[in-house]
């Protein structure tokens, strides 16, 4: 043998002692990098190509605190592996593209708090890197709760607010499912990564969406010096227009004012209206945008309208997290819900054709009715209904499915968590610690995609589903 063959074979085997220590450790290949190994000997120069293994993020590695946890049923169910586009760009993340993927996750007060949002951002951010803190929306301008890594302030006490979730709003909304408006024409906005909560999310690109005909906005002045880039964009679409702002270095708070000084009297519109903000730091890596409305049902995210807005964030995957809000209804209907969550999917799928769905169904939670003139909780059984109707209809149209009614521990499970103290005061909103559980597993789910042992842990979850349904007969 040569000995360009016997340096090959060397190769060989090291490639396979790499192999049989990943399986061993639980570790898996991507398949996608490589790496060339050149060994010189005298003159003789050989050049091979052999895997380059990289520790993946183990899914095991994620635990949850909970005993009452279905471990072996938090898989996304997939076979039709409509999500394998997305998981391709979160490797190739991870094998050193310079890229940037976009993920929207969008739902009700459960996303809205930000804590699910959040655990589950942090966590594919450490694994994929971290692009910045993404779509930011004015909550509390409007009046409303916001997530707390966050905070923006503006001298206009009092805006007129219009939210997706009211059936006469006083103002057009836009991406984020609110749209704030004043007729002031003198307005600034301050941009706050808050110090503990936001840790890790500095920026130096900050994108403000806003109507067309609202004033495009400037630095402050004190700001000025900071800003290497600025420009206001026109965009036809859908009314929309992003001004976008360009910083020197990485910085935490920002603040921008209106352009009237500068604009023609005649150009200045007597309302303004403002969308929110997307927060970038120009790294490669995950921009996870966290879109959720109180109260927010699949109906009122169901316009071709707001699904073309939505489309600017340019999302790989959209993540959804609704139908708390339908269960309360007080005539819920099985066939009619199933129209609503057709009637959204069809439109995401013209309108943003293929993009990556992932659907989940919500975790059971309780209701509140009286008895003998007494308040008490009584779990919420159309909670049940909904994720039937969910995963089948997701079975049905091969969307991927994350069951999180059945990982969170199905029937009666609402009992476990309060006895955990993982539910607020209200029983139907979770803790901090309960949503970031949650957020944790829906990570884990989807680490089992990327690494393909969600297979033989669906497996798993069927044996234990079949012998607990032999030990119910």
């Amino acid at each position: 043998m040569t000995m360009k063959g016997l340096l090959k074979d060397k190769a060989r085997i090291i490639a396979s002692a790499f192999c049989s220590l990943a399986f061993i450790m639980g570790i898996i290949y991507s398949g996608r990098a490589k790496a060339t190994l050149k060994v010189d000997h005298d003159d003789l120069a050989v050049i091979d190509t052999i895997p380059v293994f990289r520790f993946f993020p183990a899914p095991d590695s994620t635990i949850s605190v909970l005993p009452f946890i279905n471990d072996s049923l938090c898989v996304i169910k997939d076979p039709e592996k409509s999500m394998s586009a997305f998981i391709d760009e979160l490797i190739d993340l991870f094998n050193g593209k310079d890229t940037v993927v976009n993920v929207v996750h969008l739902g009700d007060s459960h996303i809205q708090a930000g804590f699910l949002s959040g655990r589950i951002m942090r966590l594919l951010h450490n694994s994929f890197g971290n692009a910045g803190r993404g779509w930011i929306a004015p909550f509390k301008l409007s009046k409303v709760n916001e997530p707390n890594d966050y905070f923006i302030s503006s001298n206009i006490k009092e805006w007129i607010s219009g939210r997706c979730v009211q059936p006469n709003p006083k103002c057009p909304w836009g991406i984020g499912g609110i749209g704030i408006q004043t007729e002031a024409k003198d307005v600034n906005f301050n941009l706050i990564i808050a110090p503990n909560n936001g840790a890790g999310y500095s920026f130096n690109k900050v994108l403000l969406y806003r109507d067309n005909g609202a004033l495009p906005m400037i630095p402050k002045y004190d700001e000025r010096d900071s800003v290497a880039e600025l420009s206001w964009g026109r965009q036809s679409f859908e009314e929309i227009a992003i001004d976008t702002f360009v910083t020197k270095s990485l910085i935490d708070t920002f603040a921008i004012r209106s352009a009237n000084v500068i604009m023609d009297s005649a150009s200045i519109k007597k309302s303004n209206l403002y969308y929110g903000f997307m927060l970038m730091n120009g790294n490669p890596g995950l921009l996870y945008h966290s879109i959720g409305v109180n109260g927010a049902k699949f109906v009122d995210y169901t316009s071709h309208e707001y699904v073309r807005r939505l489309s600017l964030l340019k999302p790989s995957l959209i993540i959804i997290s609704l139908g708390t809000n339908e269960s309360y209804g007080r005539n819920f209907s099985i066939s009619a819900f199933e129209e609503q969550v057709d009637a959204f999917i069809r439109i995401i799928r013209e309108e943003i054709p293929g993009v990556s769905l992932l659907i989940t169904t919500p975790a059971e939670s309780f209701k509140r009715t009286y008895q003998n003139k007494k308040r008490i909780y009584v779990r919420n059984e159309n909670i049940t209904k909904v994720a039937d109707v969910i995963s089948s209809y997701a079975e049905k149209n091969g969307i991927a499915c994350w069951d999180l009614f059945t990982v969170s521990g199905g029937n009666n499970s609402c009992h476990k968590w309060y006895n955990a103290k993982m539910f607020g005061r209200d029983r139907i909103h979770f803790s901090i610690a309960g949503y970031e559980e949650q957020g944790a597993l829906l990570y884990k789910a989807l680490m089992r995609a990327c690494t393909g042992s969600e297979q033989e842990t669906a497996a798993l979850g069927d044996m234990k589903q079949e012998k607990e349904q032999q030990d119910v007969e």
